[in-house]
């Protein structure tokens, strides 16, 4: 089972091929470079580089949010625009539950933060249990304030990842249990994206192209200044 994977959720902008969970390539760049300049030069490239034609492909997975408004939607739309000639598969993957898939940590519990701005962040936790993640919450958004109350519940060792992992880092500076990821991993990979695909195979939660949605948490800056506005009035 061939996966190609993407993430356009954030600054960074990343690709990756698997076979039957095996890497056989991925790129990211983090040049904050716009995503619909990048995203599909860097998918040719992977696609040439790994030998691999885009007709083997089995799934196109996506992080689908959540995450940047612009970044998601293109992602998605991309992904869109290959699988329907090809009449394959898509996974919609959580861009928070791909951060988790994509460490290397054994044990532990992955606190998966991006920035919302507004003091706020998206996030989900996740305990690993040799290796792989298991759910403990769903994606939400919530302050900062609210996160670190409830992480204290948790005596584990909790890994900030994600781009809010820095500012919830030193928001949480007493907690002795809580460790910054380093850099190389700290952000979300296609490789984890294509790592939550496959058990989204494996529980038959793929979709077909006309389903895959950007997944938001709330609703876009522009659409809360106007619903404000309104209000109001």
């Amino acid at each position: 089972m061939k996966i190609l994977a993407i993430d356009t959720s954030a600054s960074p902008v990343s690709a990756a091929v698997t076979d039957n969970g095996r890497l056989l390539g991925e790129f990211f760049l983090n040049t904050k470079t716009t995503h619909s300049q990048t995203l599909m030069p860097i998918v040719e490239a992977l696609l040439k580089t790994t030998g691999t034609n885009i007709q083997d492909i089995d799934i196109f997975a996506v992080n689908a949010g959540p995450g940047s408004f612009t970044g998601v939607r293109i992602g998605v739309a991309s992904v869109k625009g290959m699988t329907m000639p090809l009449d394959k598969p898509c996974a919609s993957v959580s861009t928070l539950e791909a951060m988790a898939y994509g460490l290397p940590y054994p044990n532990g519990i992955v606190c998966a933060v991006m920035d919302a701005r507004c003091a706020q962040v998206y996030n989900a936790l996740f305990r690993l249990s040799d290796s792989q993640p298991e759910r403990l919450t769903p994606d939400r958004a919530l302050s900062i304030d609210e996160l670190a109350q409830e992480l204290q519940n948790y005596t584990e060792t909790i890994y900030l990842v994600g781009d809010g992992a820095e500012i919830c880092d030193k928001a949480f500076a007493e907690m002795q249990n809580v460790i910054l990821a380093p850099e190389n991993i700290r952000y979300q990979h296609a490789y984890g994206t294509a790592k939550a695909a496959e058990q989204l195979a494996q529980n038959n939660r793929l979709c077909s192209s006309d389903r895959l949605m950007p997944v938001y948490l709330r609703l876009p800056q522009a659409e809360r200044e106007l619903k404000a506005k309104h209000q109001k009035s």
